[in-house]
């Protein structure tokens, strides 16, 4: 009997914490004409002091990819075709007692559209240390599906 009760708590929890992740991809988007990405608005980023480090994991996971990282400042050194060939990378994190949310979104250098969304959620609401962490492994392994 007791181990019904433990069984059936643990399904209700794993039900509970149960955050959508996904990754959405422009219907006239072709990811595979993109060779650089770089991150931008780093040094304007305004998010909770505590969320930082997620700019580094997430540098980290695309670096990760075949994408090669462009610093914002290097891009004017770009020439015309390889700016064609740039994303420009914004993310957002947002975190309370239920559950941590990362997004990352993907930007067309030469036209502003966005052409790709990831989103990593997380929540079982016993350690924002330990949501934030399921949802940075969320983003990140959506990333490296993406590219």
């Amino acid at each position: 009997m007791k181990s019904k009760i433990i069984l059936a708590t643990l399904l209700l929890l794993c039900m509970i914490s149960c955050t959508t992740s996904r990754t959405v991809i422009s219907d006239t988007a072709n990811l595979g004409e993109y060779k650089y990405a770089s991150l931008t608005n780093v040094m304007g980023y305004t998010g909770s002091a505590s969320l930082m480090d997620i700019e580094v994991q997430i540098y980290d996971a695309i670096d990760g990819t075949r994408l090669e990282m462009i610093g914002d400042r290097r891009i004017e050194e770009l020439s015309s075709d390889q700016k064609a060939q740039l994303l420009l990378v914004r993310f957002s994190a947002t975190q309370n007692d239920e559950e941590s949310i990362i997004s990352v979104n993907f930007v067309d250098y030469m036209t502003g559209k966005p052409v790709a969304s990831c989103r990593g959620a997380w929540g079982l609401g016993w350690d924002r240390n330990g949501d934030m962490k399921g949802a940075i492994n969320r983003v990140k392994k959506q990333i490296q599906n993406l590219f």
